[in-house]
Formats: C-alpha cells, structure tokens, sequence
C-alpha cells in the first residue's frame, strides 16, 4: 500500500502492540527487516524526498521501479511502495513537473514480482534527476550539485550515479565535478532495460537550505567549505586566498564585474570601470559563459572582488578565493529577500565577505518606463500577488541599472577596506 504519512517501524512486533501504532508516526517511515536490511524514506524534509536502503536493491530504469527485495520480510512490509521524484526542489510544481517519479516497492526476495538481477554491483548508488531547473546556473548548483555533494561525498568516490532525465550536454559540462564525486561511469538509468542490482541506494538528493550545507545534517559534518575545496581541486585552482592590502603594495586587487546578457544590464559599465579603476582596481568584466564554464571558473578564482546585478551569474562566488567580497546589486522591486536567500547568507559559510548595495529609482532603467506614482515603485507588492511571472516579468525581465557612480564609490571603498584586514 502507499503510504503519505510516515511510520516508523524500527521496533519489535511485541512493542508494537504494546505501545500502539500512533506513538511512531514521526518525520520517517523505516523498515527493517534484519540489522543490514534498512529502507528508510523521509517524505517530510520541506526541500527534498529521499529514501535510503540496504540489503537486495534491485533497480528497473524503464519502468522507473525500485524493488527492495529481502529474504526475510513481514506481512506488514511487503507490498508497500513510496513515490519520489529524485529532484531537491519539491514545493516548486513547476519544476517538478519534468521529474521522473520512481516507485520504491518492498517485496520478499521470493515474491514472483521481484525482477531477476541482470547487473551486479558492488558499490552504492544515487538516484537523481538533472531535469526541473538544470538548464539555470544557480539552480545547477543550488538543486542538483551541492545537493549531490551532501549526498553522495560520505563515499569517496566509490558510489554509481544513475541519472535520470539525462541531458547529455549538461553532464557533459559538468563532468569534472561529477568524476571527482563517482569513479564510475554515469548511468542513463531511463534508457536501461537491465535489472541493476545494488547493496544500497539513495533514491533523491539531500537539500538543507537554498544553496547552503548544515553541517549539523550532513554526513562527516562536511560543509561549503568542504564542497569549495572540492571545487578547487576539481578545476586546480591555482588561489587559496585573497589578496591582503598592506601599505606600499605595488599588486592590485582584481575586481570581476559579472556582465549579463540580455537582462538586469549595467547600461553605464564604462563609467564603473573608470570608477574602480581609479580606486586601485585591477578590472575584469566578463559573462557567464554558458558552454564554458572552465573559463569563468578561472577568471572569477583570480579575482579578489566581485560584483553583480542580482542573478544567476553570481553563483561564480563559490570559485572566489578564501577572504574575497562579494556585491551584491540589489534592484528595485522587493527583491531584498531573495537577494539575502540565494547569495547573501550562503556566502557565510565560504568565508567571503558580503556588501550589498541597494539602488535608488532613479539608478533603474523602469523610472523610464513607469512613472513614479506607478505600482511598480509605490506597491510591488502587488506584483509578488499576481505570481512569480508577474513578478519576473517586471522587475527581472525589464530592469537594467545605471549605477549612481559617485554614491557606490562607498561600496567599492569598503570592499578595499576589507582586503586590508
């Protein structure tokens, strides 16, 4: 039976009865049939589902079925089955919507639906999907990377990743990051049609907060610290620290402006590259570049100090080096909280320091497509109201920002004096 509520069952069938069933409803549904025979599926964590299990895992990629097979399992867990849709982002339907769903069945190893082993292998898996949001930066990392990172580092390499909704050039531009965490060769899970076997398995990918580790929850009490040095290691990166101003130093900071495309422009970008170059900045713009990751990977390791429009450009943070600043452009719009939620608290935990700076109306591209009595300025609000599209529409789509250069002048100020301490 399928099961929405979660039950753990962790104790004898005497202390069942005796207790009663209601006293184990909690935050995990737990079958153990014998000490190394464990299914565990948390359904309750408020970002991600997962379920964990050892003894006979028995995996069928074009049916998308997971069997626990075990040759000795109660009446009471057999037969039932959990859906997860390996994804870390489970409140966001539209995302989900493009998530494979596995169902998870415990059966005995004797029942006639226990699909035969075709494929043996001697090392854990991870089930994940790069679908929902992959084909964005930040949601790359924030989604899929770190939350892989939690997920599967505990293994030191010896796991197998079985990939769902497979996209080859997303793989492919990670694949660097992926090999330092499997020393095997991914599997297409959906295209198979061999019965994989396993002596365990993680169905879904840890998530604690957006772009952020607990150590507190993750195995090892690794961190983002820990998952930064696996980046440099990963791309060998050549700086572990920032610079450190002192008196009569003849080397510049590196200042990286992240430039943008098509939305939330500096539309005065020259002007801020006078203005950082005469403060003592060494200045380097450069975008994103989508297919080339290695490139900004060892432009934004270079830099001392970045800065950037509210986006998914400045997810290049976790390549900075220890001690660096990062600026955060805040636009009009309310946008404050996403602001602190995607960047502005994770950069704690990878020992950078954080400025912010607000802009005024009068530094936003909207003062000439509103006037100022409009919704836009008096009330957005009103926009968070009618939906993120609404939202997006206005003060992401539409919005470029012409820095008042004389008052971020301060803000570049500030990010030098934290380089001398």
């Amino acid at each position: 039976m399928e099961k929405n509520a979660i039950l753990a069952r962790s104790f004898s069938r005497s202390e069942r009865l005796m207790l009663g069933y209601g006293a184990f409803i909690g935050s995990l549904m737990i079958l153990e049939k014998k000490k190394e025979d464990k299914l565990v599926c948390n359904l309750m964590e408020p970002r991600s589902d997962f379920c964990e299990m050892n003894g006979d895992i028995r995996i069928h990629g074009n049916s998308s079925t997971i069997f626990v097979a075990a040759p000795q399992v109660d009446v009471m867990a057999r037969n039932e089955s959990w859906r997860i849709k390996p994804y870390a982002r489970k409140v966001d339907w539209y995302a989900m919507r493009s998530v494979t769903e596995f169902s998870v069945k415990s059966l005995a190893a004797h029942d006639s639906e226990a699909p035969k082993c075709t494929t043996n292998h001697n090392v854990p898996a991870v089930v994940f999907s790069v679908a929902g949001y992959s084909y964005n930066y930040f949601h790359t990392f924030g989604d899929i990377l770190v939350p892989l990172f939690i997920t599967s580092y505990q293994f030191q390499g010896e796991v197998q990743f079985l990939v769902t909704n497979s996209n080859s050039s997303w793989i492919s531009k990670y694949q660097e990051i992926l090999q330092k965490l499997s020393r095997y060769e991914i599997i297409n899970i959906d295209s198979d049609n061999s019965i994989h076997c396993f002596p365990s398995m993680i169905v879904g990918l840890k998530q604690h907060e957006e772009f952020q580790i607990d150590p507190s929850k993750s195995p090892n009490g690794y961190s983002m610290k820990d998952f930064r040095k696996l980046l440099r290691r990963t791309y060998s990166l050549k700086r572990a620290n920032a610079i450190r101003i002192q008196n009569h130093q003849h080397k510049k900071p590196r200042l990286l402006i992240v430039s943008r495309k098509q939305t939330r422009l500096f539309t005065n970008k020259e002007e801020i590259v006078e203005l950082a170059t005469s403060l003592g900045y060494e200045v380097i713009v450069a975008e994103p570049d989508a297919m080339n990751v290695t490139r900004i990977v060892r432009i934004a390791n270079s830099c001392d100090v970045m800065m950037g429009i509210h986006g998914a450009g400045l997810t290049n943070l976790v390549f900075l080096p220890k001690n660096a600043v990062l600026i955060q452009i805040v636009p009009l719009g309310g946008l404050k909280y996403w602001c602190d939620l995607y960047f502005g608290r994770p950069v704690l935990d990878m020992d950078i320091r954080y400025l912010e700076y607000n802009i005024r109306e009068e530094e936003s591209t909207l003062i000439e497509q509103y006037p100022l009595d409009h919704a836009v300025f008096k009330d957005p609000s009103s926009f968070y109201k009618q939906g993120w599209v609404a939202l997006k529409a206005v003060y992401l789509d539409k919005q470029d920002v012409k820095l008042d250069v004389r008052r971020f002048r301060s803000t570049l100020l500030e990010a030098l004096d934290l380089l001398r301490r």
